[in-house]
């Protein structure tokens, strides 16, 4: 059972945000604006856009402008004439009240108005699996919550270890269809040719080496919930049967003459934003409408860092089965807060469970790359190098820190680093003597 973190007393119960209005100075829809009533806006040429403009030069899916507790977040989405923040060519910046915003030949200006909005907080630090103290999970769980009682189709956007599979199953967790099945499809680990059968199923004789009936997962999800994760890999072929489905809420198996009720929930997970794949051609607008409802979008852990150490403590606690688990330096946790974490709270935990297996050595050796403080994913790839040649440089830099550390602990004791490493002494010796390693 998960072990609550009781939030403090005095923990804010909501979020306030300046008013602003995003106001047209310049384009053919001078004059028009929108409000921000929600933490993200919309705007392009797109019906559903929040900000919705007639500007030929601005994209379907320009960009979006998202409040946080920095300021607010332009990102553009592929625009064809890019995003600028005054005059500045941007993909993703912070824009502050006053900013001016040049989106293809249109101008749009922050303003600030008079009042804040209040954003509802959650008064709890756990979601099902979900858990953190942050603003902004407790801005998530406010509005998962909301969700989870409804019957709407939901998007969830967010990078890979994020905790998509997460949402999906804490939103089935505290819906009415709790206790009705939880069918996960995984469009991007199906090979295309057998999606449609995995997704509607097919009759006996359908198509060759059809020798049975299938039933799919939009039926076998019937009374439950459908969680589609990495939507965005769904062939474009499939994408208008699925769209027909969730409108008629009807399916029809392969080879069939007769198509079949299905009262199903449907959760759908991507780690790319489908509004950039709108615009490349890659997604259709009218299933991306149909299935962002609402969307829920999960932050990163290095927007959340505050929670890094609830969440350690929660990994300790959970991944140490006998007695105490073994306390974390102040210098490790610190390399910790410093890291980016690329792989969010999956790598984060996988640090942890590293360093509750190797508990006597130094947390930098156990966690990896993921404990150093730095991101190898964010240094410049040399394309002239060879790959077998690149990959060899990254084996042994980890190689050196990773030996060097445990050398350390070990006082120079080959014996003792062979036994706790697992590797054959003498292998060891030799791959000291190929790095150019003392042993003391």
């Amino acid at each position: 059972m998960d072990r609550t973190i009781s939030l403090p007393a005095d923990a804010p119960r909501s979020l306030s945000v300046p008013r602003v209005t995003l106001r047209v100075q310049k384009g053919p829809d001078k004059g028009r604006e929108v409000t921000f009533e929600k933490d993200e806006v919309l705007v392009g040429t797109a019906e559903g856009a929040d900000l919705r403009l007639s500007d030929p030069t601005v994209s379907r899916n320009h960009c979006v402008i998202r409040a946080s507790s920095q300021g607010f977040v332009l990102r553009d989405l592929g625009s064809t004439n890019g995003s600028r923040i005054d005059g500045v060519l941007v993909r993703e910046a912070i824009a502050h009240l006053g900013a001016t915003l040049d989106l293809g030949g249109t101008r749009v200006k922050l303003v600030a108005e008079r009042g804040q909005l209040e954003m509802p907080l959650s008064a709890t630090e756990r979601f099902g699996r979900l858990l953190g103290r942050s603003v902004a999970m407790r801005r998530l769980f406010a509005l998962l919550e909301r969700v989870a009682a409804s019957d709407a189709t939901v998007l969830v956007e967010g990078e890979t270890g994020t905790g998509k599979d997460a949402v999906a199953e804490a939103v089935h967790q505290h819906s009415r269809r709790s206790k009705g099945p939880l069918v996960v499809v995984d469009c991007g680990a199906i090979p295309p040719n057998l999606m449609e059968s995995e997704l509607f199923g097919h009759e006996k004789g359908a198509f060759t080496g059809a020798d049975q009936r299938r039933i799919g997962a939009l039926e076998e999800a019937h009374g439950g919930t459908l969680f589609l994760d990495e939507i965005g890999e769904l062939p474009l072929a499939l994408q208008p049967k699925l769209l027909r489905v969730l409108e008629s809420r009807e399916v029809k198996r392969i080879g069939a003459n007769v198509a079949k009720a299905v009262d199903v929930r449907v959760v759908a997970a991507t780690n790319r934003d489908l509004r950039e794949e709108v615009n490349r051609g890659g997604f259709r607008q009218d299933l991306y409408y149909r299935l962002e409802v609402v969307r829920v979008r999960l932050p990163p852990l290095r927007e959340r860092l505050d929670d890094v150490p609830v969440l350690i403590e929660h990994f300790r606690s959970t991944l140490w089965h006998t007695g105490d688990p073994p306390q974390i330096p102040d210098e490790a946790m610190a390399q910790l807060l410093a890291h980016s974490w690329p792989g969010n709270v999956r790598e984060l935990r996988n640090a942890v469970e590293r360093a509750m297996v190797y508990a006597d050595v130094p947390l930098e050796a156990a966690a990896s790359v993921g404990a150093t403080g730095r991101d190898d994913s964010d240094e410049p790839v040399d394309l002239s190098v060879p790959f077998k040649t690149a990959k060899a440089t990254l084996v042994e830099r980890f190689e050196r820190r990773y030996l060097g550390a445990l050398l350390k602990t070990t006082g120079g004791n080959v014996s003792e680093a062979a036994r706790r490493t697992g590797l054959d002494r003498v292998y060891l010796l030799k791959l000291l003597k190929q790095l150019g390693m003392r042993s003391s």
